[in-house]
């Protein structure tokens, strides 16, 4: 299927111009797709592959570059205040979803890493508003392994009024430990508008608190949603979407765990693995748009589980009445903060 793209800045509320652009299908749309992008990324170019596979399959894509993202106005990837992004997100998303064209269709997010936590909040705005989400590797909760004391935040706290652009925060390079593919992973790379310097104080500061807030509220998730996690992720915890997973109050949940995959499951993998991806999205996406379904419970039980299995090709599908109790697995010595691996008190310069 032929798929029309397209470009357009808007203001947001504070005046600042912002990038979006669209992958539309050329025939009436299945539903509409909104896309998070995760920190330091953006969307006309790193989630082109996403738009345009999704718009392939008859679904109206829609992404926006965060302030200060992308191509998008603002100081380089400042995060003065989170909920600039999920307020700025959800005016967008909403306007869209108003227009004439565009009113009597579903509305999806869909949010890749700290786009997950985006999309999450987003939802928390409205959350009759959306019929569900894809979420990808999402940053949602820290690991017990590296909460932080505090008395560090406290500490950051105190200076992060002072010194809030400065760029102090250690990082690893996220590229190589994310984008298993070593083609791709150099294209993203090269990649001008992907941000790959330390993270900025204010900004750390601001992902920490997104994430210790949306770790105490999973349970207050309830619409239908996919959660997708490369078992190989060195870069956000599996353990994670498992978390959301076990804690969300959504009747209709699915989880789903990729032996041998990394972070950038939908970017980074080989081809094969891309497109058992995408055709897992694509089919979930599917069924919710059928309009006989009832999102709540089919055939009388709760939603299916996704299962993990030894190989990617081996992943089953299960009906579940509740959700099982967490599997403990055995992890290396790396330690995770907002959800992102790595030692203590560092973040990553990307995703």
């Amino acid at each position: 299927m032929e798929v029309e793209y397209q470009e357009e800045y808007i203001r947001n509320s504070r005046g600042v111009q912002l990038f979006t652009c669209r992958w539309l299908p050329l025939s009436a749309p299945k539903a509409l797709v909104f896309l998070c992008h995760g920190y330091g990324m953006e969307c006309s170019d790193f989630m082109k592959g996403c738009g345009t596979k999704l718009a392939s399959y008859g679904y109206a894509v829609f992404g926006i570059d965060y302030q200060g993202h992308g191509r998008s106005m603002g100081a380089r990837c400042y995060i003065k205040k989170f909920d600039h992004i999920v307020t700025d997100c959800s005016n967008y998303f909403k306007t869209i979803s108003g227009q004439e064209d565009y009113k009597n269709k579903k509305r999806f997010l869909y949010g890749e890493s700290m786009g997950g936590a985006v999309a999450l909040l987003v939802h928390r705005k409205d959350p009759s508003f959306w019929h569900g989400a894809i979420l990808v590797a999402p940053m949602c909760k820290i690991s017990e392994k590296v909460k932080p004391h505090p008395m560090v935040i406290s500490m950051l706290t105190r200076v992060e009024d002072v010194i809030p652009r400065w760029k102090i925060v250690p990082t690893k390079d996220v590229i190589d430990a994310a984008f298993k593919d070593p083609v791709k992973r150099e294209e993203i790379r090269s990649n001008k508008l992907i941000y790959q310097e330390k993270p900025r104080l204010k900004t750390a500061l601001e992902m920490l608190r997104t994430s210790m807030g949306l770790e105490d509220s999973l349970n207050e998730v309830t619409l239908p949603f996919f959660v997708l996690h490369g078992e190989a992720d060195t870069v956000t915890d599996p353990e994670v979407s498992r978390a959301l997973y076990e804690q969300a109050s959504s009747k209709d949940k699915t989880i789903k765990l990729y032996p041998g995959m990394w972070h950038g499951l939908t970017s980074g993998e080989p081809d094969h693995n891309i497109n058992v991806v995408f055709a897992d999205i694509i089919a979930w996406l599917d069924k919710r748009c059928d309009d006989d379904i009832d999102h709540d419970y089919i055939n009388g039980k709760q939603f299916h589980d996704i299962v993990v299995a030894d190989n990617v090709n081996d992943i089953v599908e299960v009906e579940i009445s509740e959700s099982k109790p967490r599997r403990n697995r055995g992890h290396g010595h790396g330690s995770y903060l907002c959800g992102w691996k790595g030692r203590r008190m560092h973040h990553h310069s990307a995703m």
